[in-house]
């Protein structure tokens, strides 16, 4: 696989619903070791588009070409673990999974070693997100999706899950796909940005989306000030 290959082409999709436009003429590629994140208010269209992706559901109108034997894997917003059911994380994680070689490996860059023997319904939110992450990572893929997956954790909590899931994209050669309303920290770490709200506002570098007149007239002036020092400070090193 080249480096600048496309593992995914979309190309003017389109979706109507109850004749409603969700998505207009949307294009985009998400290419190897990519880190590709969506933003957009609530109702944009994101989440609808990552199932369109994952193929499940069906855009109106549109193609997309998913490279041969691509391995992707997902990871929701959140999952409802019913409590009658007694399953604990080492479980969970190990369920299905026809190979778990990696698995030490991947509990310890997660940092969940101390909670396999915990049952799902005791997890806080950030501990299960992590655990999630963790049952995506042993699939191997090639391209990880992300729906919003610190959208209901404490600061804390999203700091330390954005650490995780920098540092692996850093040591690995996947791709990620993530939709995130955490904006400080989408711009200091991804790769490319894509502004949705039915169709593709702006896309680009961080640097680029944020000073665009399209990302402010949907976020506000203050927003694109407020990233730019946040950009700075980030950057920013002391000799």
């Amino acid at each position: 696989m080249k480096i600048d290959s496309n593992i995914i082409k979309i190309s003017d999709v389109c979706l109507n619903v109850n004749n409603k436009n969700i998505l207009n003429n949307v294009s985009f590629e998400i290419k190897n070791n990519d880190f590709l994140t969506i933003i957009g208010p609530n109702g944009a269209g994101k989440t609808s588009l990552l199932k369109i992706i994952l193929g499940i559901i069906k855009p109106t109108k549109g193609s997309i070409e998913i490279q041969n034997k691509l391995n992707i894997s997902y990871v929701p917003q959140y999952m409802n673990i019913e409590k009658s059911i007694p399953v604990n994380v080492d479980y969970f994680l190990k369920l299905y999974q026809k190979d778990t070689s990696s698995f030490d490996e991947i509990i310890q860059r997660i940092s969940i070693e101390k909670i396999l023997k915990k049952q799902l319904y005791e997890l806080s939110g950030g501990e299960l997100q992590k655990v999630l992450l963790g049952k995506a990572l042993l699939d191997k893929p090639d391209l990880l999706i992300l729906d919003e997956p610190a959208q209901n954790l404490d600061i804390s909590s999203q700091i330390e899950l954005y650490k995780i899931i920098n540092e692996l994209y850093k040591s690995s050669n996947m791709s990620i796909l993530m939709v995130s309303h955490d904006l400080h920290m989408v711009m200091s770490s991804t790769k490319r940005v894509i502004c949705l709200y039915h169709h593709i506002c702006c896309a680009g570098e961080p640097s680029f989306v944020y000073q665009n007149p399209e990302f402010i007239s949907i976020f506000g002036s203050n927003m694109s000030e407020l990233i730019s020092l946040y950009s700075h400070y980030h950057n920013h090193k002391h000799n």
